[in-house]
């Protein structure tokens, strides 16, 4: 049994705002029947754009009901614009909480606010058969997916299902989001600032284990000389100091290495 709010109780119980406008100057769609949640948001707005009425037609569980209901009473009065900025955390804040499970419910109502607002606007937006789709069995497209996971800040692949629903179905598409998760994840974490000491061990090992193996094999090897900031001075030795293709082992090859394993402004300077 999931462990809901009073606020949830009531919203599900009592749902504030249920039907539709016929004369809607904006509808928005999100979810789909396959899914097991459809929301279907109308909205009047006046022409100072201020929204007077909202009102909302689901087929879903009582979370998308609550959700729905509660966000017609935050978006009621409010300037289109206004209503733009509102989030899905918003939304789950406003009652009180939802279990993590429930969390795609006011994902969805999100996504027909912004679907309403663009209507609204006439402005272009993009379809599934636009862009790349990642979940099959729920429709979801890579770009979707992305901007999820960056805004709530989504680190599991439990986080998306719960999210979005995207891998809850037949799983196919997992492997992909733990791709997208893993990709956005190391992108946004912060970089670790090293002394130059800690600096020049990191880079010590790394030539050690995956650069002077290599090059031993023909002959050569690498001296590490100094590090100033971003630039690596090293020295070839061996068969690889006279080698014609030196410098292309340096840029191809040495310089790759560091760049994969420390930093992409690694920059290397034979000496």
């Amino acid at each position: 049994m999931w462990d809901y709010s009073e606020k949830v109780m009531d919203h599900y119980r009592n749902p504030r705002n249920a039907g539709s406008i016929e004369d809607a100057d904006a509808i928005g769609e999100a979810g789909s029947l396959s899914c097991g949640d459809m929301l279907k948001l109308y909205l009047k707005v006046d022409d100072n754009g201020i929204i007077t009425d909202a009102k909302f037609q689901t087929f879903g569980c009582g979370s998308a009901v609550a959700s729905s209901s509660i966000l017609t009473e935050m978006i009621i009065g409010k300037h289109i614009d206004e209503a733009r900025k509102i989030t899905n955390k918003q939304i789950v804040d406003a009652l009180g909480g939802l279990p993590p499970e429930k969390m795609h419910c006011s994902v969805m109502g999100h996504e027909a606010l912004a679907a309403a607002i663009a209507n609204y606007y006439k402005e272009d937006v993009k379809t599934a058969e636009d862009e790349e789709t990642v979940c099959h069995c729920f429709n979801i497209t890579r770009t979707f997916l992305e901007e999820e996971i960056k805004t709530n800040k989504l680190k599991t692949l439990d986080d998306v299902i719960n999210y979005t629903k995207a891998g809850g179905a037949c799983g196919r598409c997992q492997g992909k989001i733990k791709e997208i998760l893993n990709k956005i994840n190391v992108e946004e974490k912060p970089q670790e600032k090293l002394t130059k000491t800690q600096l020049i061990i990191k880079i010590n090992n790394v030539i050690e284990k995956y650069i002077s193996a290599e090059l031993r094999k023909d002959g050569g090897d690498i001296e590490l000389i100094d590090v100033e900031d971003n630039k690596v001075k090293v020295r070839l030795t061996g068969r690889c100091q006279s080698c014609n293709r030196s410098r292309i082992t340096l840029t191809h090859f040495v310089e790759a290495e560091l760049k994969k394993h420390i930093s992409d402004d690694i920059e290397i300077i034979q000496v």
